[in-house]
């Protein structure tokens, strides 16, 4: 057994982990913090919904980078990763981490006038920031994707 196919089933308890733990924030915590948040600053309580909708929704996309990541380590096990199937699911990672970075990014800009204290914006551009550098990552990784499946493919046209 490889070292990569041992690393898949510790992986894959991660995600298992991570899922649960953010099906919690996005049922419970969230719209909790944003209703407690509500009652102690009435004048801020119109921006209960929209920010519970965008926190749930940016919790949506790392849950789908979870279930790609998944598909992907599945296909790692059977050997099946350098194929074209696997571009799709590197295709919406990388749309998942797009559409959260944009959410983010709105609320940033949305809520610019809201804040008096500088630890939230910045906290959020950090945020930003390494959603960003993820995004190109995962671009630069499913380049290298391709050119690994197109050789494999002519390895495979060969034998």
């Amino acid at each position: 057994m490889t070292l990569v196919r041992r690393a898949v089933l510790p992986l894959r308890a991660v995600l298992v982990m991570a899922f649960a733990l953010l099906v919690v924030f996005q049922v419970l915590s969230m719209p909790g913090q944003f209703r407690h948040q509500a009652e102690q600053h009435p004048e801020d309580a119109e921006l209960r919904w929209p920010l519970t909708i965008v926190a749930v929704l940016v919790i949506a996309c790392v849950q789908v980078v979870i279930v790609c990541t998944w598909r992907l380590l599945t296909m790692v096990a059977e050997d099946r990763i350098f194929t074209r199937a696997s571009m799709r699911w590197v295709d919406a990672i990388v749309v998942a981490i797009g559409v959260g970075w944009l959410l983010m990014a709105g609320v940033l800009l949305g809520l610019a006038g809201y804040w008096d204290d500088p630890g939230a914006p910045l906290l959020l551009t950090l945020l930003l920031l390494c959603a960003g550098a993820l995004g190109l990552l995962m671009i630069v990784m499913r380049e290298l994707l391709r050119q690994a499946t197109d050789l494999r493919t002519d390895l495979d046209a060969v034998i």
